[in-house]
């Protein structure tokens, strides 16, 4: 095939490309539009109410948290898997190059946000990936240069020097100042750097043919976009080449409107600019024809500047990919094309927007009623026409204000509006099965619902988002396919690169490019307290499995458990788990398993555990009787000793008794004898004076004999209780066993 036809061959699909384009954009520009709240559609009537419903925007920014959570909670978004035997450390260092460098590097969060928030409401995203290789120049002005650091500056790659001056300068060295060469110069520096790059195409720079199914059946794919003439130089493409290039000329066509929607541009002066800042269209397309008539379509990746003709043919060259990507969050089977949320809530937010317009006029109309009257009853009608708070209306004499003014009554029907706005509410969340539990919230967090409701509505918004980041998913495996394969393709040489506070080397020269991978999708699509208690009860199990059978079970090992654990941090939010719990080397992981498996048998530690419980119990048993019969005889004996104290305490009461008893007999016997002596004085005739003093004396020496013998009877009392005390006192006891260590009796030692 020659070059020409060729070339308008691929010029006629690439306008097949741009009419299937520009269907697609009148839908993408009304959803965009709806999204913002310009309803071109559903026009206001002038002097109404102009309101517009935001259900697309407000339906999509339900979900939008809870998908961006799913892929972005966790610093480690996708996973190699090894492609065949020896591959599983190429595989482990991919994952981390593509987490920790690459993503970080092409700003990845920003193109995922962008790609889910896309899907959402334009039916698709577009993810392309490429090797970013650019060249940049600088200028730069150096002066007082030594001699070495003149010659290290000047012998670096990609320097070419402007100006030069060479002098001399009195420099300081240890034998003191001395004359020497210093240089002073103006360096142009031009500098290639390159690294693996990715973006979330605009949808109406995207290009595919309309019979394709997927990006790798359709004949043509590929972009059209607006570059400037300086950044296609930085691309490589010759200067010369470049300068003859047309500027862009979509201006009026569906292609500029949709760029005019979604960027909110004002039309016209992007072209009235310095040459090099001029921008041209640029169509990067991959083709599948047959080139070499072998009757097998070839993938080609052929660059245009300006127009796709053979002048503005810049690249044409074999291609082994298609760095495409289409990400969908709702799939429409056998096409390429999805659904999005904007294509099942546009209709009702057309209706919603109609009954909030139509409530708010009849509660204008309710608040400002129109008025009736007759032409010549007020003598001020603008009084009437135009009020004012507080002013007057002057009626014409004989009129009253009821026969005047009447105003003209308008029925209350918002009410019934509201009923049927609930009812479009429902019906959203039917079409799209989106709710509050599809963000994240619970759905009783608002309200008072039952438990059975609550739970049914958070299923329903949960499972919901979790199809869709499982469906969004498949198109980033696509992407990150594409990313390690151009990193293996072009980077040419190792890389150390700072991870996880360590100095780490990547050769990605070494890995397989036909890896497989998979996106983490596991958590993220409910709430972080549901998350949290799955993981919480998936961590029991393997805690309970892993006591009940041992360290080295077959279903749960410790790589489970570390998993759970990392899984368990991103539940609740830590972006990093490794800052939390660290994940062993594999060496460190082949050691512990080798001293778990020198551990004894547990059954048999627990057996042993249980003995020697065992013994120790019975030790206690016997000790415990012991200590019992001492405690019974001691009781016993200290009963002894009370009842004897109180048989003694008993006993001297009663004496204490008899003597005051005794005391009041002697008192009444001395009154006896007083009384007598007086009648035999007074019998026989003798004083008392004369006999008194013997009579008293011999009483006296009575009285003493008796008290002598009452303390001698007390003092033996005391001695009695004395012995009672000493031979109450405890008893030392000895224990007696049998032959077999069981308690059989005691004895009382002296």
């Amino acid at each position: 095939m020659a070059d020409r036809d060729f070339i308008a061959l691929v010029a006629d699909m690439v306008k097949e490309c741009e009419n299937y384009r520009d269907t697609l954009s009148a839908d993408r520009i009304k959803a965009n539009e709806y999204y913002d709240g310009v309803m071109v559609d559903t026009p206001s009537d002038k002097g109404r109410s102009s309101v517009v419903s935001r259900d697309v925007r407000e339906t999509v920014q339900k979900v939008l948290p809870s998908l961006t959570r799913v892929f972005l909670s966790s610093d480690q978004l996708v996973e190699f898997k090894p492609g065949g035997m020896g591959d599983e450390e190429g595989a482990e260092q991919a994952t981390d190059y593509i987490n920790h460098v690459v993503l970080p590097e092409c700003d990845g969060e920003t193109v995922i946000t962008d790609a889910i928030h896309d899907a959402l409401k334009l039916r698709n995203a577009v993810l392309t990936w490429w090797f970013d290789e650019k060249t940049t120049v600088t200028v730069s002005k150096h002066t007082g240069l030594d001699e070495n650091a003149f010659a290290i500056l000047v012998n670096e790659e990609g320097v070419e020097v402007l100006e030069h001056t060479e002098r001399q300068e009195a420099i300081d060295t240890p034998q003191g100042k001395v004359m020497a060469p210093v240089h002073d110069l103006k360096i142009r520096r031009r500098v290639t750097n390159g690294k693996p790059n990715m973006q979330c195409l605009p949808l109406e720079e995207f290009l595919i043919h309309p019979d394709a199914l997927s990006e790798d059946t359709s004949p043509i794919i590929g972009r059209k976009t607006r570059m400037r003439r300086t950044e296609l130089v930085a691309m490589g493409y010759d200067k010369e080449v470049v300068a003859k290039l047309p500027i862009n000329g979509a201006d009026g066509k569906m292609e500029e409107a949709e760029i005019i929607t979604r960027r909110q541009l004002m039309e016209g002066g992007r072209n009235e600019l310095t040459p090099e800042l001029q921008e041209v269209d640029y169509y990067e397309v991959y083709v599948r024809i047959d080139l070499d008539d072998d009757g097998i379509a070839e993938l080609r990746r052929m660059c245009f500047g300006g127009a796709v003709t053979t002048n503005g043919l810049l690249m044409n060259e074999e291609a082994d990919d298609v760095p495409y990507s289409i990400c969908a969050v709702k799939r429409r089977p056998h096409q390429w094309e999805g659904v999005s949320i904007a294509d099942d809530v546009m209709d009702l937010q057309r209706v919603n927007t109609v009954l909030v317009r139509q409530t708010l006029d009849n509660l204008y109309w309710q608040n400002n009623p129109q008025i009736a009257m007759p032409r010549d009853a007020v003598e001020n009608p603008d009084a009437v026409t135009n009020p004012q708070f507080g002013q007057t209306i002057w009626l014409k004499d004989g009129m009253t204000a009821s026969q005047a003014v009447q105003p003209v009554v308008i029925p209350f029907v918002a009410a019934q509006s509201f009923q049927m706005l609930e009812y479009n509410d429902r019906k959203i969340q039917e079409r799209t099965g989106v709710n509050d539990a599809s963000g994240g919230l619970p759905p009783d967090a608002l309200q008072n619902v039952t438990a059975k409701a609550s739970a049914m509505a958070e299923q329903q918004g949960i499972g919901q988002a979790d199809l869709m980041a499982k469906t969004f998913a498949r198109g980033l495996e696509r992407a990150f396919k594409g990313l390690l394969r151009i990193t293996i393709k072009h980077q040419d040489k190792p890389r150390v690169v700072r991870l996880r506070d360590e100095w780490v080397t990547f050769d990605p020269r070494q890995w397989n490019a036909e890896m497989d991978c998979s996106v983490n999708t596991g958590l993220g699509a409910g709430t972080r307290e549901r998350d949290m208690q799955t993981l919480q009860g998936v961590l029991s199990l393997q805690e309970r499995v892993a006591a009940a059978l041992g360290p080295q079970n077959p279903f749960v090992t410790p790589e489970n458990l570390g998993n759970t654990l990392f899984k368990l941090a991103e539940a609740a939010g830590l972006k990093s788990p490794r800052l939390y719990f660290t994940k062993p080397k594999p060496e460190e992981m082949a050691a512990l398993k080798q001293a778990m498996a020198n551990k004894p048998d547990p059954e048999m530690q627990k057996m042993q555990a249980e003995i020697a419980a065992q013994k120790e119990l019975k030790a206690m048993e016997l000790q415990y009787e012991e200590k019992s019969k001492a405690l019974e005889i001691n009781a016993n004996t200290q009963k002894e000793i009370a009842q004897s104290r109180a048989a003694v305490e008993e006993r001297t009461a009663v004496v204490q008794i008899e003597s005051a008893d005794k005391d009041k007999d002697r008192q009444l016997k001395q009154y006896e004898i007083d009384e007598r002596l007086k009648l035999e004085w007074a019998k026989l005739g003798v004083t008392r004076d004369t006999s008194e003093a013997n009579i008293l004396l011999k009483l006296k020496q009575d009285e003493e004999a008796k008290t002598a013998a009452e303390q001698d009877r007390m003092k033996r009392d005391s001695e009695r209780h004395e012995d009672i005390e000493r031979t109450s006192k405890p008893k030392r006891v000895q224990f007696i066993r049998d032959e077999n260590g069981e308690l059989a009796g005691a004895e009382q030692l002296n």
